[in-house]
């Protein structure tokens, strides 16, 4: 749940919130800039992958996962804007909660068997790098709004998260690769275990 579009997405929006509402403009471009990124690559190997079996089947490789990117991405970012102005070791300490919380995200995606050892783990540094490169621009910036505000953006979102639906995103990407490549079934990793299988001898 805490992985899924429907909390680390409104997370998202909470940051860009919470830069807008200190007038960082360059941090906010550049925070939807760098989140976007990452989120058109998931969308765009998962719909390779759905729509026409891009990918690597020794690796088992289907597309990034969108939990590990959004969770890498999110929430070390949250963490360092909240205690930004707590001082370094307590700002550092709130990253490296927010990433173990991403990587325990990338381990329940495995535990559920939702993605492949090689998914996950994209999925993670592509997410952790969105984060990385954003909050070494931040700190470059002497000036932003008090780490309060992303608190009272962020906490409605936290105490509502029990009650949230999973968003479809699957389906929605699925619906996305049918109509792109015309194709009247998705390729699944079924498939791949189907092409290993030795010839069948009458």
């Amino acid at each position: 749940m805490l992985g899924g579009l429907s909390v680390t997405g409104p997370l998202g929006i909470a940051i860009a919130g919470w830069l807008l509402a200190g007038r960082s403009w360059r941090l906010t471009l550049s925070w939807c800039w760098l989140f976007g990124i990452g989120m058109a690559l998931v969308v765009a190997t998962k719909v390779a992958f759905i729509g026409w079996g891009v990918g690597s089947a020794s690796f088992e490789f289907g597309g990034i996962s969108g939990h590990a990117m959004r969770a890498g991405a999110v929430y070390p970012v949250a963490g360092y804007l909240a205690f930004r102005h707590a001082g370094v070791p307590l700002q550092r300490l709130a990253v490296l909660a927010g990433v173990l919380l991403a990587l325990l995200i990338g381990v329940s995606r495995l535990e559920v068997k939702a993605h492949s050892m090689s998914e996950v783990v994209t999925g993670c540094l592509l997410g952790l790098s969105v984060a990385a490169a954003f909050i070494r621009m931040a700190s470059a910036e002497p000036s932003m709004a008090p780490s309060r505000v992303l608190v009272a953006l962020c906490l409605p979102i936290l105490l509502i998260t029990p009650k949230l639906e999973p968003v479809p995103t699957e389906a929605w990407m699925t619906g996305l690769a049918l109509y792109l490549s015309g194709h009247e079934q998705p390729f699944t990793r079924h498939m791949w275990r189907q092409m290993r299988l030795p010839p069948v001898l009458g």
